[in-house]
This record gives C-alpha cells, sequence and structure tokens, in this order.
C-alpha cells in the first residue's frame, strides 16, 4: 500500500464513523452544528496523529502484555494537552464539545488504530494512517452536522439560512434526528462505494473437506458416471 492510498483508505473504503462505525457517540452528539464538529475532528485528528507517532516509535519497546494500558496512558496525555489548549485559546468550543472532549481518551477510532496499525508499522506510514482516519472522521462529522444545521436548525456556520431558518425541521438537531441521518450516510456509502465483497460459491467443488464427504465422494462418482 502506497502512502496515497494508506492515505485515502480513510475517507471512504475504511471511513472510520460510516463504514467501521466507530466513535458513534461524539458523532451523534457533537454534529449539531459545523462549528463543533470541525472542532471536534480536529481534535481527534490532532491526539489520533501525536498517539500513532509515539506509539509506533514504541512499539520495539512496550511489553505486549501491557500495551494497551501504555496506550491508554498515552493517548490520555495528548487528550490533557489537546484540552488545555482548546480551554486556553476556544472556550466557547470547550463549553460547545463539553464531556465529549475528554472522552477522546476511550473513542475507539484512536485505540483501534493504535493496536492494529500503529503497534505493526514504522513512523511516516503511522502518521499518514493517523491523518488520513483523522479527515474521514471529520468529513464524516461535517457531513452530519450540516445536514442537521441547515435543515433542522435553520442556520448555517450560525448563520440563518432563508426559508429554512423559518421552516426547519427541529427533531433533526434531536437524537432521533441525528441517527436517522447517521443511517442515510451509511446507506448512501454502502450504495456508491467501490469496495464491494466478493461471491463465494459454497458448493461442494470448493468444499476444502470434499475428498473425505460421502456426499461429495456420491456427487462425483454421479458426474463420472454420466
Amino acid at each position: 500500500m502506497n502512502t496515497l492510498q494508506n492515505f485515502s483508505k480513510g475517507l471512504v473504503r475504511e471511513n472510520p464513523v460510516l463504514v467501521l462505525v466507530l466513535g458513534t457517540c461524539p458523532t451523534l452528539a457533537t454534529s449539531t452544528s459545523i462549528v463543533n464538529a470541525l472542532g471536534m475532528g480536529a481534535a481527534a485528528t490532532v491526539v489520533l496523529l501525536c498517539s500513532n507517532v509515539v506509539i509506533s516509535a514504541l512499539r520495539k519497546v512496550i511489553p505486549d502484555k501491557v500495551r494497551i494500558p501504555c496506550y491508554i496512558v498515552l493517548i490520555a496525555g495528548f487528550v490533557t494537552m489537546v484540552q488545555m489548549l482548546v480551554k486556553a485559546f476556544a472556550p466557547a468550543l470547550d463549553a460547545a464539545l463539553g464531556i465529549y472532549l475528554p472522552l477522546i481518551v476511550v473513542n475507539c477510532i484512536i485505540l483501534g488504530r493504535a493496536e492494529m496499525f500503529a503497534n505493526k508499522n514504522k513512523i511516516f506510514d503511522s502518521a499518514v494512517d493517523a491523518l488520513g482516519m483523522g479527515a474521514g472522521f471529520t468529513l464524516a462529522l461535517s457531513l452530519m452536522a450540516l445536514i442537521r444545521e441547515v435543515f433542522g436548525n435553520g442556520t448555517f456556520f450560525g448563520m440563518p439560512v432563508p426559508v429554512l431558518s423559518d421552516n426547519h425541521m427541529s427533531i433533526l438537531t434531536m437524537a432521533p434526528g441525528g441517527f436517522f441521518v447517521f443511517g442515510l450516510l451509511i446507506a448512501a456509502v454502502n450504495k456508491f462505494s467501490a469496495h464491494k465483497p466478493k461471491k463465494k460459491n459454497f458448493g461442494c467443488t470448493d468444499c476444502p473437506s470434499a475428498s473425505v464427504c460421502p456426499q461429495a465422494c456420491g456427487s462425483g462418482e454421479e458426474e463420472a458416471h454420466d
């Protein structure tokens, strides 16, 4: 897998939200506005990048038996740093994201990439993987937020949208609307994605136990007799 493929897989083919269905809790909670979605996506991407790079650099040093606790400690440290920076320079965003900013520590996307990729690959490849997955997470959040804010609240980046500002569907900003938009986007990705599973033939001829199966042997004798 080259660098471009490593980065682009997180956008659609292995999108962490719409394909792997990870990080659903912050996705539904912070996608009520585009500003919140971009803020959460950026914060998660920074943590993902830092943790992937450090874990990849230490992958031969961290004992295998305690690798998960070590990953969590590293991730928690980076999340604390990001949270402090957001509190200092973007207090409004910190108040809007609330508890979901520190909960990045237990985000399945962060820990999943650490275990599945950074633990097995070099620093550069792990950094590219983190950027791709972070971009895919931010893209999915932004798409959901665009639909929910424009049609649910009648605004775009907080500015009123003509007609929709007086005829918005408030349910889209609530939990049921979030699940509805989430399901629609997953269905759209599955429909238009070029990555489709190959169909498998489960006949006797493709079975690994065909040589010792009486039924397979019987069918083979009949075919030979014919």
